[in-house]
């Protein structure tokens, strides 16, 4: 029997209901996966920008962000202090500060790009890409949360959380309350692993 507490606190978000919308500027798309909270002023948000032209990324004081190629030839990032760093095929990755400037330029045609994006004085966050072969023991400590994000393949939840498989494309939000959470993913594949955890307050 599974315990109620942990399927409140564990979900798989399958990919066709990520919500999207129009970027403001008409340059592409945006699927939010997840946000928390869910409601008002999220502290970190998970998404995939589907962009289809040149276009300056919006600027978000603040918060750090890092992008991960999904699929396309490749992403272009030009700093307007002069750094550029290109996005190529199969996931490249870039972290850096919402607040600085840059345009992302198109290498040859669209792309769509995993965006994780957290309050830097709220939370911390980790994103790794892994292989998926056999068994993966997840931790969360208490008040932590791992998404995680199938790049390719087929998985399922090999313990009593009686969570649905993954298919490509989805994602599984795993969330601690007051106590340690432990999750086993199996299949094959490819991941994108995110880890969250609050910022323990400075001592006063």
């Amino acid at each position: 029997m599974v315990e109620s507490a942990l399927i409140r606190r564990s979900w798989v978000i399958p990919a066709n209901e990520y919500r999207r919308e129009r970027w403001r500027n008409q340059m592409g798309w945006t699927r939010e996966i997840y946000k928390a909270p869910e409601e008002g002023e999220w502290d970190w948000r998970l998404s995939i920008a589907e962009i289809e032209r040149d276009s300056a990324f919006s600027s978000f004081p603040g918060i750090d962000r890092e992008l991960v190629l999904l699929s396309g030839n490749g992403l272009r990032l030009r700093f307007d202090e002069g750094e550029v760093h290109e996005l190529a095929p199969p996931h490249s990755r870039l972290r850096f500060a919402g607040e600085r400037a840059v345009t992302g330029e198109l290498v040859d045609g669209p792309t769509h790009d995993f965006n994780l994006m957290w309050r830097r004085d709220r939370v911390q966050a980790e994103l790794w890409h892994r292989p998926l072969v056999g068994p993966m023991v997840l931790f969360a400590e208490a008040g932590h949360t791992w998404a995680a994000h199938l790049l390719a393949g087929r998985a399922r939840f090999a313990d009593d959380s009686g969570l649905p498989a993954l298919e490509a494309g989805d994602t599984a939000i795993l969330q601690a309350g007051a106590e340690r959470l432990r999750h086993v993913i199996e299949g094959g594949g490819e991941l994108l692993l995110v880890r969250v955890n609050p910022l323990v307050p400075a001592a006063q």
